[in-house]
């Protein structure tokens, strides 16, 4: 298994850093500019979970605590991919947000990384609290339901990111067993697996709509 997991977390993470910078080398516009942002925040920030992940397979040393202060940072970095798809979703189909729902996407950004600094998380020990894994995404989740939301309700005016709310729903419905019961369940931490996978189908949306057309959704219709 570690062969396998370890190729797939390799290739995925390559996958979203030079996917990143190849959007925003041929990027033509601000929607371009942030797809390719957000991808190269999506790879960036697993780097820091998911390279210690690989070493702890072949390395004879303890990463207890770059496990921890990785998850820690990934926590942090998903929190702006999310914050970066909200500002996609309004570049892309030029569409102004409420000022309730700007102020409901920062707030819950904001409290979810402040609630990721508590030191009961218990990052350095790479603890498996149930309690807290359910405290801090709880603000996460709804996060990602507001974004959800609005790619719902967009899905019939695009075909580029017609399914993008699935994979946003199935990425947080993967992630949350993991998050909260994973430490209790080791099993569950495969789900990681398929929540990455929505990752990189979310990746080639933004790849297709820069390469296609710059990522200006009108140069497309």
């Amino acid at each position: 298994m570690k062969y396998g997991e370890s190729t797939f977390d390799v290739l995925y993470l390559l996958f979203a850093v030079v996917s990143g910078i190849v959007l925003l080398a041929r990027a033509k516009d601000r929607a371009g500019r942030l797809m390719g942002l957000a991808a190269l925040t999506l790879g960036a920030g697993d780097a820091f979970h998911l390279v210690p992940r690989v070493l702890n397979y072949f390395v004879d040393a303890d990463f207890t605590a770059a496990l921890g202060l990785g998850k820690l940072v990934t926590s942090v970095t998903m929190t702006a991919f999310y914050v970066l798809l909200f500002y996609v979703w309004s570049a892309y189909y030029g569409a102004a947000a409420k000022k309730g729902t700007v102020a409901a996407v920062w707030s819950l950004a904001a409290i979810r990384v402040a609630l990721c600094a508590f030191p009961q998380n218990g990052w350095i020990e790479n603890s498996a609290d149930m309690m807290w894994g359910i405290i801090r995404n709880l603000p996460f989740v709804a996060l990602g339901a507001v974004i959800c939301l609005l790619y719902f309700r967009k899905r019939k005016d695009d075909r580029l990111f017609r399914f993008m709310w699935v994979e946003i729903l199935l990425s947080f419905a993967f992630y949350m067993p993991v998050a909260v019961g994973a430490g209790l369940v080791p099993i569950l931490g495969m789900l990681m697996l398929p929540k990455t996978v929505c990752y990189i189908l979310m990746i080639v949306s933004f790849l297709s709509a820069v390469l296609k057309h710059g990522g200006d959704r009108n140069r497309g219709l």
